[in-house]
């Protein structure tokens, strides 16, 4: 059975999304503090984190870096935070996903089945392997059977974002705002030439296990099926 650390100082809240997750058939932890969540981390293990931003001692922040600086663990952040700026900074200290509050109870459970559903990337100092695609994240480089890619910065920019969030679907804006920064002021065509330039370069491997997908009026996904080693 898989596990859940909930970590929510509102006690109403976090009594509903231990329900769901329970009547889901995941085993559930509760945390209501920063310091109770790493504790909690660390004794239980669990599969996946579910961690509000606001808390009473350390921010959600805070405990995400920690617990990056140990493990992969898949971290949902839950934050009344909508704007842009926050968002992305959950992206950036390693988070998963992020859920906006006021949220609906059944989605939640969706985002975390789907999390918990995808492929765990190996992730070994600083490696993340696709079958053969191969990005080393110290050097900033992309391998496929070896062979570096010729992406530009911002083609491999894009890409080393998907790949990081696999099976995770984004929209244009989300993917501007990221990969391009909040001020980029230019068409979210920028994000299409991008997909088409990667696939391309991507194209000797498109038997391969990996690949990016289109998902019309949502976005893109970086796929990944795992078939076995």
């Amino acid at each position: 059975m898989k596990s859940i650390l909930i970590v929510e100082d509102e006690p109403t809240i976090s009594r509903v999304l231990a329900a769901y997750m329970k009547k889901n058939n995941y085993d559930v932890f509760q945390a209501f503090t920063g310091a109770e969540a790493l504790q909690s981390f660390a004794s239980h293990k669990p599969d996946l984190v579910l961690l509000d931003v606001m808390l009473p001692d350390l921010d959600g922040w805070s405990v995400l870096s920690t617990i990056r600086e140990k493990s992969t663990c898949p971290v949902i952040m839950l934050t009344a935070l909508g704007e842009v700026d926050y968002r992305l900074k959950g992206f950036d200290t390693g988070a998963d996903d992020y859920i906006t509050k006021p949220f609906v109870a059944e989605e939640v459970v969706a985002r975390v089945k789907a999390i918990i559903r995808r492929p765990q990337n190996i992730l070994e100092e600083n490696q993340l392997k696709y079958g053969s695609l191969h990005f080393n994240l110290d050097s900033n480089q992309v391998f496929c059977n070896g062979e570096p890619l010729d992406l530009t910065p911002r083609d491999r920019s894009l890409l080393f974002f998907l790949a990081r969030h696999p099976n995770q679907t984004f929209s244009r804006d989300q993917l501007l705002n990221h990969v391009w920064g909040i001020d980029y002021e230019g068409s979210d065509r920028a994000v299409d030439l991008s997909i088409k330039r990667i696939r391309r370069t991507l194209r000797p491997w498109a038997n391969d296990k990996h690949s990016i997908k289109t998902y019309r009026g949502l976005g893109y996904q970086f796929s990944f099926e795992n078939k076995g080693s």
